[in-house]
């Protein structure tokens, strides 16, 4: 019987023992005041998946305006610096390899999170979304538009996010411009109604996207830096598709060929698009050709699919998300077919050990 291409090993900027990838998920345990990283919970965490050819950590805010739901950690303090080392040396012996994905919500923030101050985001346009705060589910407020003194700050607030990654032990950053957030409030038109040079065309669009990762390449080789996006993203995060929605990514795919990332990470879509006209429904089979790095997939494979994709050509990589909450030796179960064990929702987003750190192996 042939090797699952899922198994093998990967070897293009990345050096990876297999190609499953842990996939970044927020899951609000830094209930402390610092919001740091513990080695009792996150620690152990990650060590228990180290055996993933990459773990991409949950979303850390590289500043106190970046903040968007409850007890997530950061990356833009000593204390969570000195937290996250304690997390990457665990991975580390265990022979596994660890990115931590940067994250500014922007408009999907509440004013509860920064003192009664407005979010920040591309053009003042409410989401009409919910926001996860200490107080629970709140609707979305209109946010304020950034001022250029703002973008500038938020460059370097990524830029230094970064230096501290790498203070941190992390073998590289995923910048979070996906999922409705910061960057892709200034990627869809419907999000961004500029009129000076962070919006209006495609190109003004994604030149604050661009301008962070050029920041972050002043602090790290650039193939340690990978990109996450969902170019179909629709109804979800406040986010609504026009008919400049797939050129903008396919401007974006496109550009970063010109770079020499660690890895692109795409997802297929999140709902039902095949209504939609302009969306992509088949997300990993359009912009393969068009990348010529490392493109790496998620969004509900499993087992089965995770191998075909790979096999057919259409991404070297495949990240999964809720499998590993419950499954921490993932790898392990999809080398000797095992049963998978399912997740429990309830606990995604609690304080605590539970439905964290207490999912047994399967040899357990």
């Amino acid at each position: 019987m042939n090797k699952q291409q899922l198994l093998t090993p990967y070897n293009k900027n990345l050096t990876l023992s297999n190609r499953v990838v842990m996939a970044p998920m927020t899951r609000s345990r830094a209930n402390n005041e610092g919001h740091v990283p513990t080695d009792e919970l996150q620690g152990l965490y990650y060590e228990q998946r180290a055996s993933a050819g990459l773990i991409i950590s949950e979303g850390s805010q590289v500043s106190t305006a970046a903040v968007g739901y409850i007890n997530t950690p950061g990356i833009y303090t000593d204390e969570q610096v000195e937290g996250w080392k304690k997390v990457t040396k665990r991975v580390h012996d265990k022979d596994g390899k660890i990115y931590i994905q940067l994250w500014h919500v922007g408009r999907m923030s509440h004013p509860d999170f920064h003192n009664g101050a407005l979010p920040l985001s591309s053009s003042a346009i409410n989401p009409h979304s919910k926001a996860f705060t200490p107080e629970g589910f709140k609707d979305t407020v209109t946010p304020k538009a950034m001022t250029i003194e703002d973008i500038k700050t938020t460059v370097n607030d990524f830029r230094n996010a970064a230096a501290n990654a790498v203070k941190a032990g992390f073998d590289g950053v995923e910048i979070h411009s996906s999922n409705g957030y910061l960057f892709h409030q200034f990627f869809n038109g419907t999000s961004n109604v500029r009129t000076d040079e962070y919006g209006g065309s495609i190109e003004n669009r994604c030149r604050f996207f661009f301008e962070v990762l050029d920041a972050i390449k002043e602090v790290m080789p650039q193939e340690n830096i990978g990109a996450r996006f969902n170019p179909s993203l629709d109804g979800m995060f406040g986010m609504t598709m026009d008919e400049e929605t797939i050129p903008t990514f396919e401007y974006i795919i496109k550009k970063l060929n010109d770079y020499n990332l660690a890895y692109v990470h795409l997802s297929e879509p999140f709902t039902d698009v095949s209504k939609i006209p302009f969306a992509v429904k088949e997300i990993a089979k359009h912009f393969r050709p068009l990348y010529n790095g490392t493109l790496m997939i998620n969004a509900n494979f499993d087992q089965e699919k995770g191998n075909k994709v790979i096999e057919e050509g259409n991404a070297d990589l495949v990240a999964y998300g809720k499998l590993y909450i419950s499954n921490p030796d993932l790898v392990e179960r999809f080398e000797n077919n095992l049963e998978l064990s399912s997740w429990d929702q309830d606990t995604f987003y609690t304080a605590g050990a539970k439905g964290f750190t207490d999912y047994p192996t399967a040899s357990n």
